[in-house]
């Protein structure tokens, strides 16, 4: 009975982070879109995000309404790649998001568990795909091959950033899931804290260094305050949630829970943005999404040796 309960309430955990990140990732793709759009300075966005969010954390903290964890340098140390990673990551996003439309980014993304997976099994010691999650892999990579013939705002520039984001986000997902395995953190909030504090150092030599603050000079709109302040507050459930969700699932899974939230980020496109695809595209992208929901998770290969060891007869003595 014990057993059944507490498999009751990781189930529950899951999917609560699971539906919390995909929330959060759906509606933070178009803010990122509005935010660069109405103040075209997005190293100065990111720091803005990473460093509200750390700040927030850091004085709930020690309001001693949550737990942070302190910095200390066996935790910064893991966590400097980890905001390497992090930021790499964001920041060709939304460097994607200048270039190409919502669905291109969508769908590329959308074949990233491929990818994922193999390296899931190389260095996380999960299984290979079963028959049926290969077989939505290998869907996701057909409707993003689709999506592409139909794209009608193909932009050479626009898919070398795809393509460099592509590379740098299959790295993320691997190395931040080994971090929330191995490095040790009080609470979910350390994660949080560590993750866009760090973060926020090196960007801040790459917006000086794209001389962003050229922008500040004019000042920003209203429109662009309202842009920008929302995806702050996004920044912040995301990055929560995405801490949480990494530390109850595999790194492939992750990405596929990433993904399968698109609709609602597609339906937001269509209303507000002009640039969006084809309906021969979006059938493409909906393929994608469709095998998205039918993935399953690989297990551990040390649980399934386990459990197969528990399932042979005993010889008697």
């Amino acid at each position: 009975m014990k057993t059944t309960s507490k498999a009751n309430a990781a189930n529950t955990g899951v999917a609560v982070a699971c539906m919390g990140y995909m929330l959060c990732s759906s509606l933070m793709l178009i803010a990122n879109k509005l935010a660069v759009t109405f103040f075209a300075a997005p190293g100065i966005v990111l720091i803005l995000q990473l460093g509200l969010t750390a700040l927030c954390v850091k004085c709930a903290g020690m309001a001693g309404l949550i737990v942070v964890d302190n910095l200390e340098w066996a935790k910064v140390k893991p966590y400097s790649l980890v905001a390497v990673a992090f930021l790499s990551t964001i920041y060709t996003n939304i460097k994607t998001l200048q270039y190409a439309n919502v669905e291109t980014f969508i769908v590329f993304r959308a074949s990233t568990p491929i990818l994922v997976s193999v390296a899931d099994w190389w260095f996380l010691g999960r299984e290979l795909p079963s028959f049926r999650s290969s077989m939505c892999l290998l869907g996701l990579l057909l409707g993003a091959c689709g999506y592409v013939l139909f794209d009608k705002n193909f932009e050479v520039k626009g898919y070398i950033w795809v393509l460099v984001w592509y590379t740098v986000f299959c790295f993320d997902q691997v190395y931040l899931k080994h971090a929330a395995d191995t490095v040790k953190m009080q609470s979910n909030w350390g994660k949080v804290y560590y993750s866009n504090l760090l973060a926020c150092i090196p960007l801040a030599l790459i917006a000086v260094w794209n001389q962003e603050e050229q922008i500040l000079k004019d000042s920003p709109s209203l429109a662009a305050f309202l842009a920008v302040g929302l995806s702050c507050v996004l920044g912040v459930a995301m990055s929560y949630f995405a801490w949480l969700a990494r530390s109850l699932i595999s790194a492939t899974y992750f990405t596929v829970v990433g993904n399968s939230c698109k609709i609602i980020t597609i339906v937001i496109n269509r209303l507000i943005w002009d640039k969006h695809a084809s309906n021969t595209g979006l059938v493409c992208l909906l393929l994608c999404l469709l095998c998205a929901y039918y993935y399953k998770q690989a297990p551990k290969r040390a649980e399934v040796a386990a459990r197969e060891q528990a399932q042979k007869p005993k010889v008697p003595v």
